[in-house]
């Protein structure tokens, strides 16, 4: 999903954007920032007023304390707008691909030739469609009959094309796709405005997101936080009067300095970053090409625990690769070779490639003219279970090993024992075991392994680290299971796994507190998907598991489950990690700008005042710049996401607190003096 809008394009419309999100309707759906919207309009006032000749401070004072309040909503409006301008880029770029086309819909799914061209928008739940080369595919619907391949880059950003087929796991398409080759008769799964594409676009531009369970409670937290210091700044108008009346010296503090004090010391950092966190993170999976159906999800993501993951194509390459030629006794092992590479020259499946290729690696056996050899190919059948090749008077079969064993008995030719052994001893490993015979004798076996992604060893051990579980996922029998997860690092394995099986496993995990994350693409894993905390189905499969799961892969890449936990801690990190700085900063605030504020009624409380600041209007101007502008400074890492790390929560914690916590309490006491000897050296205070 390519995004095609310029930086510069999304910063101007955020810039936009933030002043149009000065709405009072807006503003009051973030508790803590409306209470500086709010502090903005009374200072807006109070300048006002000062105008007229009733004052409380001075009225450039007053009128550069409301300007930059106006700015602090400014700024955490802008955040809020950039992270979402990201999402209305690849909604643009989705909603490009989305038009309403002529399509055919039949009257008889049997019935080809007899259709009326209707327009794909007034196409219904269950129309039936047929589509040809060239054409769109115009709404979301489900393969029923023939194959063909399709172009996904509007929505994958991936310009090879995929084949979609019916029946199996890669019957659903999308609409807003193209078919290049052949043709399908589709069976339409949504009405119109309901189809994936539109979802994708309304989930992307942000429109379908709610808060988070998490963010409710942490905004509970920040509200209350708020209404504390509310009541407290509310008191000091009073306090403050009834107090220097007593002493005899000293005025009230004004309202002018509350209002600032009340915005210093509310938790406005992270009140003002909180929601273009959960929207970055959401961008964050969609660049990944991940649809999420729920905030909820990615939150869950970053909570994972336990993983579940299929063997084929996520652990393993998925297709199994000859790996070794072994000759049965008085075979050399070049004659193998030579007789299983002949065999599969004609033998287009992965496997049958990679006999050829070892071979070739090997003894430097190289293709030959297979016209002049006057050669008749024998294909694979699941009756037979066997291939080869027949040639000027020779004979060659590959294939099960019971299956050779029958044919060369048949034949009249002979099966050693040592065959058998060999057979059994690649099984036992993980393999699977090709026997090769010429002319009715047993040549050999080829040793067909699942080949172990690179790097995937590493990745697991750095889950591990993290507290998750890994549990491979295979229909192998337990031995292939266990030889396969042993080579992978992977903590435990499920063998010859069923939907219930899978099913089970899950709920077994959840009954103890775990959360799981599992991936599928068959309908057949759709009660699983539907029971997983995290469940990623593949685009390519079928309209069961699209809906059973709570995100959608449009690469359809069963990896991505690793990089989507990785997104979701990273979000959860970037939270705890912002969040933590904010309230540190908070305390730092409070204890450089108390003192200040009241030593003009108590003296003795000069000795407080660490920070050097020659009167309350410099400290009050210093902090409250320092407030707005740290919101402006922290807006590229709250959409960026804190650096991934694979840590146990304990460490990740005890490192947010040194960093974020030590830097949120030193940070204000640095800037917030740097910026009053700037104010100060101006002659501005």
């Amino acid at each position: 999903m390519k995004v095609k809008n310029s930086s510069k394009g999304i910063l101007f419309n955020a810039l936009h954007q933030s002043v149009i999100k000065l709405s009072p309707r807006v503003q009051i759906k973030n508790p803590v920032m409306f209470v500086v919207y709010v502090g903005a309009v009374f200072t807006t006032v109070l300048f006002i007023l000062s105008l007229a000749g009733v004052k409380d401070e001075p009225s450039g004072y007053t009128l550069t304390i409301a300007l930059i309040l106006w700015f602090t909503v400014l700024f955490a409006n802008l955040a809020e707008a950039i992270a979402e301008g990201r999402g209305r880029a690849q909604a643009e770029t989705l909603r490009s691909a989305r038009k309403d086309v002529m399509a055919r819909r039949l009257k008889s799914a049997a019935n080809h030739e007899d259709y009326t061209e209707v327009l794909s928008g007034s196409l219904k739940k269950g129309d039936i469609v047929l589509v040809k080369a060239g054409d769109q595919i115009p709404m979301d619907g489900e393969v029923i009959e023939g194959a063909a391949s399709v172009d996904e880059s509007a929505i994958t950003g991936e310009s090879a094309p995929v084949i979609r087929e019916s029946g199996g796991d890669r019957s659903a398409v999308t609409g807003g796709t193209s078919i290049i080759s052949d043709w399908l008769v589709i069976r339409i799964t949504a009405e119109a405005g309901e189809s994936f594409l539109d979802k994708m676009i309304a989930m992307v531009e942000g429109a379908a997101r709610k808060k988070t369970p998490n963010e409710v409670a942490l905004q509970i937290l920040l509200v209350t936080l708020t209404i504390i210091f509310l009541v407290v700044t509310a008191t000091l108008l009073p306090f403050s009067g009834f107090v220097g009346k007593e002493v005899g010296s000293g005025t009230a503090v004004s309202l002018t300095n509350i209002v600032a004090l009340l915005v210093c010391l509310a938790p406005t950092t992270i009140g003002a970053l909180l929601s273009s966190i959960g929207i970055a993170g959401m961008s964050r999976l969609n660049q990944a090409n991940v649809l999420a159906m729920s905030g909820r999800a990615i939150e869950a993501a970053g909570d994972v625990d336990v993983l579940l993951l299929d063997k084929t194509g996520t652990i393993t390459l998925g297709n199994r690769q000859a790996s070794e030629f072994i000759p049965v006794k008085g075979i050399e092992e070049q004659e193998l070779a030579d007789a299983a590479q002949l065999s599969s020259m004609a033998d287009e499946t992965a496997e049958g490639r990679s006999v050829v290729v070892l071979a070739k690696e090997r003894f430097g056996i190289r293709g030959r003219d297979l016209s002049k050899l006057g050669a008749t190919f024998i294909e694979f059948t699941a009756k037979t279970r066997m291939s080869g090749i027949d040639y000027q008077g020779n004979s060659i079969r590959k294939g099960a090993a019971d299956a050779v064993k029958k044919y060369t008995i048949e034949n009249g030719g002979t099966y050693p024992e040592e065959c058998d052994a060999i057979v059994k001893r690649v099984a036992n490993e993980g393999g699977t075991p090709l026997v090769v015979a010429k002319n009715d004798a047993v040549l050999g076996v080829i040793y067909l392994k699942d080949i172990v992604k690179k790097g995937v060893k590493e990745r697991f051990e750095d889950l591990r680290k993290m507290g998750i579980k890994t549990i491979m996922i295979t229909g192998d029998n337990p031995m292939t299971a266990a030889a396969i997860a042993a080579e992978a690092g992977v903590d435990d394995f499920l063998a010859e796994a069923t939907p219930e099986a899978k099913l089970r496993l899950i709920r077994e995990y959840q009954s103890k507190g775990h959360l799981v994350a599992m991936t599928g693409d068959g309908t057949n894993d759709a009660p699983a998907l539907a029971q997983a905390d995290v469940a990623v189905a593949m685009n390519s499969g079928t309209q069961a598991a699209k809906e059973a799961g709570n995100m959608v892969d449009l690469d359809s890449s069963p990896t991505k489950l690793i990089d989507i936990v990785r997104i979701g801690k990273q979000l959860l990190m970037t939270r705890g990690a912002l969040t933590t700085f904010s309230v540190a900063n908070d305390i730092a605030k409070y204890f450089a700008i108390i003192p200040v504020l009241f030593f003009g009624i108590f003296p003795q409380l000069a000795a407080l005042n660490i920070m050097g600041f020659k009167s309350t209007t410099s400290a009050i101007l210093s902090a409250i710049i320092f407030n707005a502008l740290i919101i402006i400074a922290l807006i590229p890492l709250s959409l960026k996401g804190v650096k991934y790390q694979e840590l146990p929560a304990g460490k990740l914690l005890k490192k947010n607190i040194l960093i974020y916590g030590l830097g949120g309490i030193v940070t204000p006491f640095i800037f917030i003096k740097l910026i009053d000897i700037i104010l100060t050296g101006l002659g501005l205070v």
